[in-house]
């Protein structure tokens, strides 16, 4: 983790506010387009959040936090508890959500999915965005793309929704597409933008059925103990209670925290971020053999 100081908290939309943290001595770590940064927060959660300022900058960290009306204990204390001026933790950036080279791109922001777009946005020269929101009070930075040539701000109340047909159809072949937003907005993408050229961001895991749970061994290659993971019960939680404190934040398989190495076995992979060979997300994913072999 590395220390900060919490420089600001300002509202900048509706529901939504940005928090800048400051670095105490030492640079921050440096980041690219797409990155994220755990935050611990003073009510001993842990949550994820895209960094949404400039990366050339290793004096602060950026991020915007929605007021989730159905929040899990993390929003709300940010919007209702949270000041200036304190010391706070923040992890070292994790990117789940890069930018591959492309002769020109497409990005698609949906409220507060802007977050991991606009730096990627603004790396990209040959790049045009199209930003969705309810409407202009709801959409935070929507003053500062406004005079940008390249972007389309459409809030849906006055402007109806674009149409994403045509906007495929428009595309150069070599275009990438890239996505953050709701659920029924990467949906939309997903049925008329090709696979191999679109790339989407998630706040929330895929609806998605796998086989019913099974019990399976996870031996910790460094301790040389074996342990049981029975049905109902995720990895993360066994390690934890084992003794083995793994890292965790979202528990839903999309932040990425909780990931291990798989020394032999074969994981049932459960995420949304696609684990790299040799990889799993201890939150949800399981096991496919009788047993695992983790680097722990």
């Amino acid at each position: 983790m590395q220390q900060t100081i919490l420089e600001r908290v300002d509202q900048i939309a509706e529901d939504v506010a940005v928090l800048e943290f400051r670095a105490t001595g030492t640079a921050l770590a440096p980041w690219e387009p797409g990155a994220h940064i755990d935050v611990a927060l003073p009510n001993w959660l842990t949550r994820q959040y895209s960094l949404c300022g400039d990366p050339a900058d290793r004096e602060r960290y950026r991020i915007a936090v929605r007021h989730e009306r159905l929040s899990r204990g993390g929003s709300e204390y940010i919007h209702r508890f949270l000041r200036p001026h304190r010391p706070m933790n923040v992890s070292l950036p994790r990117n789940n959500f890069p930018l591959r080279p492309a002769p020109a791109y497409l990005f698609l922001a949906g409220g507060i999915g802007i977050t991991p777009i606009l730096p990627m946005f603004r790396a990209a020269p040959t790049a045009t965005l199209v930003y969705l929101g309810k409407s202009l009070a709801t959409m935070p930075f929507a003053d500062e793309l406004t005079t940008d040539d390249r972007v389309r701000i459409i809030a849906t109340e006055r402007d109806g929704r674009p149409d994403l047909t045509a906007l495929a159809a428009e595309l150069d072949p070599r275009t990438l597409v890239y996505c953050c937003g709701p659920a029924s907005m990467l949906a939309a993408a997903e049925a008329v933008f090709p696979a191999e050229r679109l790339h989407v961001e998630r706040f929330r895991p895929t609806v998605r059925e796998f086989r019913p749970d099974t019990a399976f061994r996870v031996g910790c290659a460094r301790s040389g103990r074996t342990i049981e993971v029975p049905p109902g019960e995720s990895l993360l939680d066994v390690l934890n209670h084992a003794g083995y404190p793994v890292l965790s934040g979202c528990r839903e398989g999309v932040c990425g925290s909780c990931e291990l190495t798989v020394l032999s076995g074969e994981p049932e992979h459960r995420d949304d971020i696609g684990a790299a060979p040799g990889r799993m997300y201890a939150c949800v994913s399981r096991a496919l053999s009788a047993e695992l072999v983790v680097d722990l």
